[in-house]
């Protein structure tokens, strides 16, 4: 009996990869599939960025996010654009190679997810 892994499952266990210039971003079809496992995520009208909104009680939770979500960054190799406030986060994703969404942003979505998972 074969088993069947969640398209999250996959994500977690993926690393970010070098993106050439002028590489395809990701069919729709494939990035609705994934996006169903990533709650909170929402893709732009064109399909071009993934973005989340993360709450927090202070400031200091929410520079400690900023920090993981950098150092985690750092380690995949791709690099979001991050905005912050007194309590809030916010992410977008985006591969500027593919002029859209590729795996890598999927990968970095679930894995900053899992940086608040309980």
């Amino acid at each position: 009996m074969s088993e069947t892994v969640e398209p999250l499952k996959i994500l977690l266990q993926e690393r970010c990869q070098y993106i050439p210039k002028g590489s395809k971003p990701l069919i729709i079809p494939t990035i609705e599939s994934y996006l169903s496992q990533l709650p909170g995520w929402t893709v732009s009208l064109d399909y071009k960025t993934l973005s989340k909104t993360f709450d927090f009680k202070n400031y200091h939770q929410v520079m400690a996010f900023i920090n993981a979500v950098a150092w985690l960054a750092h380690k995949e190799d791709h690099h979001p654009e991050i905005c912050f406030g007194y309590n809030q986060a916010h992410i977008t994703l985006t591969t500027h190679a593919a002029k859209g969404l590729t795996l890598n942003d999927l990968i970095l979505a679930a894995k900053i997810d899992q940086l608040l998972a309980e």
